[in-house]
């Protein structure tokens, strides 16, 4: 009799199961996008990047200058060097590692991670992407759909957020600790 009861519970809890899953995929509808064709057809990215090339060769000048400046600099310390005394060789020595100091810093404030350029960047687009974003979602409510991916590297773009597990695995996790 237990074994029976048993085995009746465990098929109504799978039937309830395969009903919810099956329930779920006729609600669950997912559309895409393709950033990279996005981007590559809107006037106004092309327009932002126009401006960006701009101000990269601009930073690009710059620091060929610098690197002429200094092969220069290193050119003449190394002909003038058997001519110097040791006190004018160390002081071109310094002289030409204070300009490398001014050339690493400018290459890691124009070019790194927070550079100039990186800053810049974001400056021109993040509107555009923020606009994207925003018709996206928008065309994602009229279109009814749950979720939209960005096939170019693979990042939701609008999810609704009846499905966003976060506060719910944040909420388990502190039970845990």
């Amino acid at each position: 009799m237990m074994k029976k009861l048993l085995g009746a519970t465990l098929m109504a809890a799978a039937l309830v199961g395969v009903t919810a899953v099956s329930s779920l995929a006729q609600t669950l509808k997912i559309g895409y996008i393709d950033s990279v064709k996005i981007f590559a057809e809107n006037k106004e990215t092309q327009a932002a990047e126009a401006v960006y090339r701009g101000d990269v060769q601009q930073w690009e000048a710059q620091k060929q200058r610098y690197e002429a400046d200094l092969a220069k600099m290193g050119d003449e310390l190394n002909a003038q060097s058997p001519m110097l005394s040791e006190e004018k060789k160390a002081e071109r020595r310094l002289e030409f590692q204070r300009k490398m100091d001014e050339y690493k810093k400018f290459m890691e404030d124009t070019f790194g991670d927070n550079g100039l350029a990186a800053k810049r960047n974001k400056e021109l687009t993040q509107p555009i992407v923020d606009k994207i974003n925003k018709l996206v979602e928008t065309i994602a409510k009229e279109q009814g759909l749950t979720m939209v991916f960005d096939v170019a590297n693979a990042n939701i773009v609008y999810a609704d957020k009846s499905l966003d597990l976060t506060e719910l695995v944040l909420t388990k996790l502190r039970g845990q600790q």
